[in-house]
């Protein structure tokens, strides 16, 4: 019944994040409406949203005092050239990490928003395929 259709990012600058974005994720605008911009993934069907804010906001959350987790992630078939990839375009990221199979190292925007990169792990209960599967035998 429900599907996740976009997420928000808040921006203090909206024309500098639109070309920051397109280049570093490879979005694709959809529109743009009054202190906004609405992005497409190639390969996905969530959309992105870009909202123009007059300071920061915050895009993650305290799990304790000394841990904090984003909101959303962004899945990478390659991990490794995503890495390379934010690391040759400065983007500052943290190094990859290892949990379980599953791979993740986060990056953050010019906003300072920081997100987490990570990859599928084939038998998890988490991959697409195994998800898919789930979905077929409901």
């Amino acid at each position: 019944m429900f599907k996740v259709g976009s997420v928000f990012i808040p921006v203090t600058d909206l024309k500098k994040s639109k070309k920051w974005y397109q280049d570093l994720l490879g979005v694709k605008l959809i529109d743009e409406w009054d202190g906004g911009a609405g992005f497409y993934f190639p390969d996905c069907p969530t959309q992105m949203g870009l909202v123009q804010v007059e300071k920061p906001q915050p895009s993650e959350f305290s799990i304790d005092k000394n841990k904090k987790n984003s909101y959303y992630n962004f899945l990478v078939a390659d991990i490794d050239e995503a890495y390379s990839h934010f690391n040759r375009n400065g983007v500052r990221t943290s190094e990859i990490d290892e949990w379980d199979g599953m791979k993740f190292f986060d990056f953050i925007d010019p906003d300072g928003n920081p997100f987490s990169v990570v990859n599928e792990v084939e038998g998890s209960p988490f991959h697409r395929e195994e998800v898919k599967r789930m979905q077929e035998n409901e």
